[in-house]
């Protein structure tokens, strides 16, 4: 079967035809690509076309499909078992090495998913104050939790609405809503509901509404404001954990969070989330504490070996050199667009993360993103495709480059590129 049989037999058995909705390919007038096999930087789909990946599973793969060190942990860990429901060594091997890295944390509770561990940390933060209310950020992503699915309300700073349907109005009512980088809008929120807010979530490097990167001194006064006001400081680190540097944005801007949640990386591409802080928080999770939480793969013994193979190859050497690859693929894509009619177009970069947006200003926040992002989106996604070049099938998802976007790849990329 081709990609488009084998889509309209997906939708005939599952909703929308996809398992998570930015597979979709909606808006895009062509068909989801169902991919039969990767290496490398390289995937191969249904039909055997070939593409130069900077989906990378949306970031986890930082050594690309199938690197060999990882595959043979993987392979091990399956001739151990695949999973026990009891304890195993595996979760203490990846749990020591992430705290012997991170000053910050002291502990780790692993779970299955990034939305998994930012679930555990909402409730982990209101039974650590006894407060009910949390603040995240517009365009800040943090999972598919109710308590996250909330967007900005059309009043004043702080009010907010559900995203979905399902979310109730008492959760989107526990959740306060403030744009990305006005302090002053966010000392009111904590002003407005005083001894209510139990912690305030952020990615530190926001990249699931595009690429909009924060300053230091903007995450410091974050920091200090929940000093102040007696709130949790929680960085959601589940894509830039371990991808930007070995301790994440908190080790890369020295702003030390309470709590943080991880995934993609700490996984090695298998499924993992992780919240993790000092003892003296981790330690109202049961058993020991009145905080449930709980999942029968949690710890999974494949993941666990996974992840460590995958994050004890991140040498300073490989940050560096992924970040010469990451510059190498930013300027191909904006010499090819200046060339080929997408001059209004410009792909921004973090360490090796990037997005193409029609603005060559850096943004800030979602209100300075286009307002047309999204058809422009459809030309650029179309021309790449048709090239052999696979980004994320939406115009507000990064990109993202791995240690096996090597020279060869590199110069794989021009020739399609001016092909």
């Amino acid at each position: 079967m081709n990609s488009e049989q084998l889509f309209e037999k997906s939708r005939r058995l599952v909703p929308g035809g996809v398992h998570s909705p930015v597979r979709s390919f909606k808006g895009l007038h062509c068909v989801p690509r169902f991919i039969n096999r990767a290496e490398g930087a390289m995937l191969w789909d249904e039909e055997g076309k070939d593409y130069v990946d900077f989906c990378m599973s949306f970031g986890p793969l930082i050594h690309g499909h199938q690197d060999p060190d990882v595959k043979r942990a993987i392979v091990a860990a399956l001739d151990r078992g695949w999973s026990y429901g009891a304890c195993e060594k595996y979760s203490l091997e990846l749990a020591e090495y992430m705290v012997e890295r991170l000053p910050f944390i002291e502990q780790v509770r692993f779970t299955n998913s990034g939305t998994e561990a930012v679930m555990a940390a909402v409730r982990l933060a209101r039974g650590i104050t006894g407060r009910p209310k949390i603040i995240k950020f517009n365009g800040c992503y943090h999972g598919h939790l109710d308590a996250m699915l909330i967007k900005a309300g059309s009043g004043l700073a702080g009010t907010a609405d559900a995203s979905s349907k399902g979310v109730t109005d008492q959760q989107a009512g526990d959740t306060l809503i403030v744009e990305l980088g006005d302090l002053p809008a966010l000392e009111a929120v904590f002003r407005d509901h005083p001894g209510q807010v139990a912690a305030l979530f952020i990615e530190p490097l926001p990249a699931n509404n595009g690429l909009l990167v924060q300053t230091t001194e903007y995450l410091q006064g974050l920091r200090r404001l929940c000093d102040q006001y007696g709130a949790l400081l929680v960085f959601d680190e589940v894509i830039s954990g371990f991808r930007v540097h070995i301790g994440g944005m908190a080790g890369l801007t020295g702003v030390r969070p309470d709590l943080v949640t991880y995934g993609k990386i700490i996984g090695g591409g298998m499924p993992v989330g992780a919240v993790a802080g000092p003892r003296a928080h981790m330690e109202f999770l049961a058993p020991v504490g009145p905080v449930y939480q709980a999942g029968t793969l949690s710890g999974n013994p494949v993941a666990m070996a996974a992840g460590l193979a995958n994050m004890k190859k991140l040498t300073p050497e490989a940050y560096q050199r992924l970040d010469e690859q990451s510059a190498a693929v930013v300027a191909l894509m904006n010499e090819w667009g200046q060339a080929h009619g997408f001059e209004d177009y410009h792909t921004h970069r973090f360490g090796s993360l990037f997005w193409a947006v029609p603005s060559h200003r850096a943004l800030k926040d979602i209100t300075e993103i286009p307002s047309n992002l999204s058809e422009r989106f459809y030309a650029l996604f179309k021309a790449l495709l048709e090239k052999g070049i696979y980004i994320a099938p939406n115009a507000w998802e990064v990109g993202f480059v791995s240690l096996a976007h090597d020279a060869s790849v590199l110069n794989e990329l021009r020739r399609r590129l001016w092909s």
